[in-house]
């Protein structure tokens, strides 16, 4: 009878966490598919901020992140905004994000006096919690969002805290992506996801 019981419990515990998951990843993909793309019908903003990806061992930029600047770039010639907030910190060989961002904006011919880095953020929270800081510092209110399409939905539920109107745009791949590799970066979003909704949202907040 005891042995009954003790199985008993563990298959009940091991239906339970499984349960736990699946509400989880559920909550998520909703969260994902609902999250907030913006606050405002503008098509003019005071910054374009770009969210920080990793560089290379080398400290230069990753097709992610080469992808991030470059679309900003086109949206800064476009004219959507007269400047570029490039946020991200030192997360991955010691290169800062941001000044490798910076140098790449440059060399795709944005002016210095254009380019504001912000180069403490390690995580998407801190860029906007510190990217907000410097908008607020100067008087600008409003910032065109811009990441990779996977990121943007995580991004959206943190940025539609910050009290600044904005805006989401994707930077769209440099060359096509492989299915695998699309679906890997969803899946690593997701898991992502499930960690804000479940601890960083009110773990970690903008002071």
């Amino acid at each position: 009878m005891k042995r009954r019981a003790r199985a008993n419990w563990r298959t009940r515990a091991v239906l339970f966490g499984v349960a736990a998951v699946l509400v989880l990843v559920v909550w998520a993909i909703l969260a994902r598919a609902f999250a907030p793309t913006g606050n405002t019908s503008r098509t003019r903003f005071d910054a374009i901020l770009v969210l920080g990806a990793n560089a290379d061992a080398e400290g230069n930029p990753t097709p992610a992140q080469l992808a991030r600047v470059t679309e900003a770039v086109r949206e800064y010639e476009r004219g959507t905004a007269p400047r570029l907030i490039l946020s991200g910190g030192a997360t991955n060989h010691g290169f800062v994000e941001a000044k490798v961002m910076a140098r790449t904006a440059e060399a795709l011919g944005v002016p210095s006096s254009s380019i504001y880095p912000e180069p403490e953020a390690l995580n998407t929270i801190q860029n906007a919690c510190y990217a907000v800081r410097i908008m607020k510092e100067h008087g600008w209110r409003s910032a065109e969002i811009v990441s990779s399409a996977s990121h943007l939905p995580r991004a959206g539920l943190i940025f539609s805290r910050t009290g600044i109107e904005w805006r989401a745009h994707p930077a769209p791949p440099l060359e096509p992506e492989d299915a695998l590799d699309r679906q890997w970066a969803i899946s690593l979003e997701t898991l992502k996801t499930i960690r804000y909704l479940v601890y960083a949202s009110w773990a970690h907040r903008c002071e």
